[in-house]
């Protein structure tokens, strides 16, 4: 039985070079296909100097390479010239000028989920002057927000957070104690908009974080400090183990907020690497669900655990033995916020040079 590929290649031999065994078994009317000419380029682009089938002479390829674009909807839809390397060009070029400014970023954001979005927002809209530089595992940025719980649309957001919806934007049902959003893609595909538009703002998906940079800390006796994280692209990290064989990317930045979620292929990630490293003892694994304190806790929780790193969300969860909060939001979403304003009160406390903490400002010290 032939490829999908071969059989495709089949259809593009010059005529006279197919043969009916190479076609696909599902084609109905086979025989159709033999001896035809290839299908690229489509027929209707006709060579320079032939006639057209109403018996007008075809212009020119450049010419009509060099019409303008047409909103058509009768059939006379054309879009404007463009070459393929036009493409590569466009995609490559911003890509590496992405790398080269976010090389060193004032804050890095870990996991582009509810919590790490809303960090985000915050930061972004509070503190335009800050470069924040998200790197997120997924393909598709929002973790478990585009879904309020299992394979259910909506979600619930538990009072005071319903003011974070308001300022996004984000219409709900108000059911007392707590606000219901009709589908949780609405809140997801808002808040990751409006976080993407901010120009301070670098999103990197699909994209792992494999490492975190630890240094010796200035600020403290022999002391290690999270200064930066080491990431690459996620299909190279899960080819070869979270620890890869090619050489990967390094930021540089004072302030590292992770919101890498439970426990799970890349869950908890920094906890679990700073047990690694020693710089925390072990993790108090997450407790069982229980709604009633959970959020509150991962909101006033939130916090600097070590030099250089905030973490919320459900990492903080691992890492100090706190309850599940199961399908209710509001805790992702302030926990998010709150990290954001334990980032900028750390980052504005530092002498910096190159991305780097060289000090403590003198007003703190004193």
């Amino acid at each position: 039985m032939s490829s999908f590929k071969s059989s495709i290649a089949s259809m593009r031999l010059a005529p006279g070079q197919a043969h009916k065994d190479t076609l696909p078994a599902s084609t109905k009317y086979q025989d159709n296909f033999i001896n035809k000419p290839p299908i690229s380029p489509p027929s209707s682009i006709k060579k320079i100097g032939s006639v057209s089938d109403d018996g007008a002479a075809v212009e020119n390829n450049e010419q009509v390479a060099n019409k303008d674009p047409v909103e058509d909807w009768d059939g006379g839809y054309r879009f404007a010239p463009i070459k393929e390397h036009h493409v590569a060009r466009a995609m490559t070029r911003r890509y590496g000028d992405d790398l080269y400014r976010t090389a060193i970023s004032d804050i890095v954001i870990i996991g582009a989920g509810s919590a790490g979005l809303s960090c985000a927002y915050t930061l972004a809209k509070e503190r335009p002057d800050l470069m924040i530089t998200i790197v997120e595992a997924g393909v598709a940025p929002g973790g478990g927000a585009w879904l309020g719980g299992q394979l259910m649309s909506a979600m619930v957001v538990r009072k005071p957070a319903d003011r974070f919806l308001q300022e996004l934007q984000v219409p709900y049902e108000d059911e007392g104690d707590y606000v219901v959003v009709k589908h949780a893609a609405l809140f997801t595909s808002t808040i990751l908009s409006k976080v993407l538009q901010f120009p301070n703002v670098k999103l990197y998906n699909a994209t792992a974080v494999e490492d975190l940079i630890t240094v010796t800390d200035p600020l403290g006796s022999g002391n290690l400090r999270v200064a930066g994280v080491v990431s690459n692209w996620t299909l190279v990290t899960l080819a070869h183990g979270l620890q890869s064989c090619m050489d990967p990317q390094t930021i540089t930045a004072p302030v590292v907020c992770s919101f890498a979620g439970h426990d799970g292929p890349f869950g908890a990630f920094s906890v679990k690497r700073l047990v690694a490293t020693g710089m925390i003892d072990k993790l108090g694994d997450m407790r069982g669900l229980n709604m009633r304190c959970a959020e509150d806790y991962i909101v006033n929780a939130t916090r600097e655990i070590v030099p250089g790193l905030i973490t919320g969300g459900m990492e903080l969860s691992e890492l100090d033995g706190a309850n599940r909060m199961g399908a209710t939001f509001g805790g992702m979403l302030a926990s998010g916020c709150k990290a954001a304003r334990e980032a900028v009160k750390l980052y504005d406390s530092y002498i910096l040079d190159e991305g780097e903490v060289v000090g403590l400002k003198k007003s703190l010290k004193e």
